[in-house]
């Protein structure tokens, strides 16, 4: 499963490290400190979102955070055997696994573990960045952002009461080794839906966490093709096909996530 991860040079592990490490605003105490540590990558990943960003998302003192965390999320390719995915157990072919990291105010990582054909259903991250990693296997990924200004259409259908308008911005298998993709609050793929193409696992960085008080509580969708309730939607840009009615819904029954048990490296909150 991992034999095409290959271990990166000592050389190359610190050129990599000090790529990451130097995008961030940091005191040069804590920079030094870092790159001298023997913490498992997977520690300085966490420590390193705990800088970048604050309780109510992105800090406004690091630039270009987006940059900073994909960089650094490139080392990870070359520490997924310490990980010890291949240790995860499915009690049902369907089972999605949830490996949780410490858990903080700021950030929530995770890495969702897939067999093949399982389905996370299409939800939403108000509020929110996300950072995704395909760590092994591939995954189709299908994303949508709302339509600005809101375009909603009532129905007469109990079961169905409101659509609202999206645009389609991904949908496409992405297979490991790949790059990080990132979603904000209202571009790059807010809401999405991930579907196990082989046995595959995902890690994602959120930031900030889901929390209903606040306003961040996860929804999911059903999509429905544009033509299904599109008379007189006005598209302004892009076909028919770029764009899709999107209904809440309630959790489904389907959905079968159970939390899993992270073996990886001990990480110091």
């Amino acid at each position: 499963m991992f034999s095409k991860f290959q271990k990166a040079t000592d050389k190359a592990m610190v050129f990599l490290q000090k790529k990451a490490l130097s995008c961030l605003c940091i005191p040069k105490q804590k920079l030094h400190m870092a790159m001298n540590t023997t913490s498992p990558k997977v520690q300085l990943l966490y420590d390193l979102c705990k800088n970048t960003f604050t309780p109510s998302g992105l800090s406004s003192a690091p630039s270009q955070p987006t940059y900073k965390l994909c960089s650094l999320l490139v080392l990870d390719d070359n520490n997924i055997h310490s990980l010890n995915l291949n240790h995860v157990e499915y009690c049902h072919v369907r089972n999605i696994r949830e490996l949780l990291f410490p858990v903080s105010s700021e950030i929530n990582m995770c890495i969702f573990c897939f067999p093949t054909s399982s389905v996370i259903p299409l939800h939403d991250h108000p509020g929110m960045t996300v950072f995704s990693k395909v760590l092994y296997g591939s995954m189709h990924v299908k994303a949508y952002d709302w339509v600005e200004p809101a375009c909603i259409k009532e129905i007469r259908d109990p079961g169905c009461p409101q659509v609202r308008l999206a645009r389609l911005v991904v949908d496409k298998v992405v297979t490991a080794p790949c790059g990080t993709s990132v979603l904000y609050p209202k571009s790059g793929g807010n809401l999405h839906c991930f579907t196990a193409v082989t046995p595959c696992a995902v890690l994602d960085v959120l930031a900030p966490p889901y929390r209903e008080d606040l306003g961040r509580k996860c929804t999911y969708y059903i999509d429905y093709p544009y033509s299904t309730f599109g008379n007189g939607a006005q598209i302004s840009n892009g076909k028919e096909e770029d764009y899709a009615w999107l209904a809440e819904t309630e959790t489904p029954d389907d959905l079968y996530m159970r939390p899993g048990v992270y073996v990886g490296p001990v990480i110091q909150v």
